[in-house]
């Protein structure tokens, strides 16, 4: 992956990268499980990526149940976070983070639910599946540990 990739610039292109990741098979609705039977708000109240499902009538979008839901840090930073974690070999402090991100250590709260929260993360590139919780990044085997 390129780092002036669109899905690390534009919010849009990481919301459109993670759809297409969560939802290969089809959008399912997180609160009853429906597979393709949700509608797309539109409006100028209404954020973008926000569905609508026609069975159980409640609103969802790609973040509902993750870690990204409720966040006021931009998704593509989300996406670029995930990705800088994933890809470094000893992990990064959260002053590293913040800074290579452009955003000040106040807002950084999503590194927090990184460590707080136990996050679970596809690592597509690698084909592995990393978990970040407290001071250790969980890299293929349990046994496996890198010191973050």
């Amino acid at each position: 992956m390129n780092l002036t990739d669109p899905i690390f610039t534009d919010a849009d292109a990481a919301r459109a990268h993670l759809e297409s990741l969560q939802w290969a098979n089809g959008r399912a609705c997180p609160h009853c499980g429906t597979v393709d039977n949700s509608v797309l708000l539109t409006g100028k109240s209404t954020r973008p990526g926000l569905y609508k499902c026609r069975d159980c009538r409640k609103p969802f979008s790609v973040t509902v149940g993750t870690l990204f839901e409720r966040s006021h840090v931009p998704l593509n930073k989300w996406v670029l976070a995930t990705y800088l974690l994933s890809a470094s070999k000893k992990g990064m402090s959260s002053h590293q983070l913040s800074r290579m991100l452009d955003v000040t250590y106040a807002e950084r709260h999503f590194d927090q639910r990184l460590a707080m929260n136990g996050a679970d993360f596809a690592d597509v590139e690698r084909g592995r599946r990393i978990e970040c919780c407290g001071s250790h990044q969980h890299r293929g085997k349990a046994d496996e540990r890198v010191e973050a």
